[in-house]
């Protein structure tokens, strides 16, 4: 895990992997998801704890699977 935390490293690998698979902004991802703009900005951000529903409604917007989501962490 290095020196980052989890909730980082999540936050991390959310936003690389909506900037590869969308190219959305993040307001515009949070608005295809249904979710407050600076909600997903701390979660990217690492600043949130999310739950496994959280991170699974992500994970069908960027259209990965949870799997997927957590590659090489």
């Amino acid at each position: 895990m290095g020196d980052k935390g989890i909730q980082q490293q999540v936050g991390e690998r959310i936003r690389s992997l909506r900037c590869e698979k969308t190219g959305l902004s993040q307001e515009k991802f949070a608005l295809k998801i249904g979710m407050d703009r600076t909600y997903f900005s701390a979660i990217e951000l690492g600043r949130h704890s999310v739950t496994i529903g959280v991170l699974a409604k992500i994970a069908d917007g960027l259209g990965v699977t949870l799997e997927t989501l957590f590659q090489g962490m």
